[in-house]
């Protein structure tokens, strides 16, 4: 692991964003809540904020983070649904790695609820796309071509 001890606590956030391709049929199951497992969106949203809690479990080098706050949102667009998910924290490392493993849980939890309507789904554009605190200072991705909703 790094070294952050001498590092300043500080005010951190980071969002991320992941796509998943769904079918029209997964796609109105989801919207009408007919999903035999229960509701998508709901059990994938407890699922991601369960994971960034738990992300220095799953990436080994990874420093544990008191979160303050972790806020996923859920976009319905037509073919997919756009996760987004920022993660808050007060400390001496940052939040990107928490915001990451909260968007692909998210989607991967999306694809187990409906992987018996849907057996064709694709997760893509996973990414950064924004952050502040620390040393370097904010960061904002720039678009990319999985932003917009026919890519």
């Amino acid at each position: 692991m790094v070294d952050v001890g001498a590092k300043a606590i500080t005010a951190r956030t980071a969002s991320a964003e992941g796509f998943v391709r769904i079918s029209p049929e997964l796609q109105q199951a989801i919207t009408q809540n007919t999903v035999k497992k229960g509701s998508v969106l709901e059990v994938a949203r407890l699922a991601g904020i369960l994971a960034a809690k738990r992300t220095d479990e799953l990436i080994p080098l990874c420093h544990t983070l008191p979160l303050d706050a972790l806020d996923i949102v859920f976009t319905q667009q037509p073919g997919r649904i756009r996760v987004e998910a920022t993660a808050r924290t007060n400390a001496r490392t940052g939040v990107e790695m928490e915001a990451l493993t909260a968007v692909t849980v998210a989607c991967l939890t999306i694809i187990d609820m409906g992987k018996a309507i849907d057996k064709h789904m694709i997760i893509e554009g996973v990414r950064v796309i924004s952050k502040t605190g620390g040393r370097s200072g904010p960061f904002t991705a720039p678009p990319s071509p999985n932003s917009e909703p026919n890519a």
